[in-house]
């Protein structure tokens, strides 16, 4: 007797779309004003360090706007052509800003290093500070609602667009002591110093996001931690002999588990669906975004391996 037992589509709630979808939306909205502010406070300063910040927010708006289409894509039922679902559209559209997002970061590097031989004097440091203590505001309101949403949703593309606005929160409490800084001690060196400090934070986020995109498209294996979560699990049911070819994978929103459980051959199919069923809801309710596949793999009585 070989059998195999799927658990039913796992699909996403209508609560955790409406979190990831105002999620995007606020993000785009909030990159939108960002830049508005940013662009004003840059034309009176001359600033290469909010000229920084100012890119770090265009570059937030086109992933954000990436990140909205992307998210649709993804949030799409499972369908006759695409049985896993859409999930890795998340991951496709993560490669995309990385790319994007490190190209920037070179250009900035440049600029900077130019900025360091052939330093400018800088101006109206009041109205930038001003500027960038709104978004300061702006963006911590953006990231803490982002983090609820990750905490609800384990959306990849939503993580990949908070580790922008993280970046952005820091950048601009980097900017806002910079202009004041600069402005009072003298140092007109040190704005270009943080303009390239924000390229270099830039770049290693690009490399952040297009690396755990990568381990989706690549079909990585979930952590160790899990895996063995996993095998704990089946192997509680004192039915199970034995747990092996255990498979695992993630498609951003939703993780696909499957194994094979050793059971004594003399179980009845009924019997067997039954241990099938306890271990698929045990590890549903472990890991709520999972669909697994069980195979249940006959095995001798003990007994008689053991003679």
């Amino acid at each position: 007797m070989v059998t195999e037992h799927t658990s039913p589509q796992v699909g996403i709630s209508k609560h955790h779309k409406f979190l990831i979808t105002t999620a995007t939306y606020s993000a785009v909205v909030v990159a939108a004003l960002l830049i508005g502010a940013k662009s004003f406070a840059w034309m009176l300063t001359s600033s290469l360090s909010l000229q920084a910040s100012l890119i770090d927010s265009l570059l937030d708006m086109v992933t954000s706007i990436m990140n909205l289409l992307v998210v649709r894509q993804a949030l799409k039922p499972a369908d006759a052509e695409h049985r896993f679902g859409h999930g890795k559209a998340e991951a496709l559209g993560g490669l995309g800003q990385s790319a994007f997002i490190a190209g920037s970061a070179v250009w900035l590097i440049i600029d900077a290093l130019h900025r360091l031989v052939s330093p400018r004097p800088l101006q109206e440091s009041g109205t930038g500070s001003i500027v960038m203590l709104i978004a300061i505001v702006l963006t911590l309101l953006l990231v803490l609602y982002q983090r609820y949403v990750i905490k609800q949703t384990r959306s990849l593309a939503i993580s990949a667009d908070s580790l922008h606005y993280v970046g952005d929160l820091y950048t601009n409490i980097g900017v806002l002591i910079s202009l004041n800084v600069s402005v009072l001690l003298g140092w007109t060196r040190l704005d270009s110093l943080v303009g390239a400090g924000i390229a270099g934070y830039i770049l290693y986020t690009s490399w952040s996001i297009g690396r755990r995109s990568l381990d989706v498209l690549m079909d990585r294996e979930l952590p160790d931690k899990a895996r063995l979560r996993i095998m704990e699990i089946a192997l509680k049911d004192p039915r199970v002999w034995g747990v092996h070819d255990l498979r695992t994978r993630s498609a951003g929103l939703q993780d696909f588990i499957q194994m094979h459980l050793d059971m004594d051959e003399k179980l009845s199919l009924l019997e067997a669906h039954d241990v099938a069923n306890t271990v698929e809801l045990a590890l549903q309710e472990a890991f709520p975004h999972a669909e697994i596949i069980i195979h249940q793999d006959p095995l001798p009585y003990r007994g008689a391996m053991a003679s």
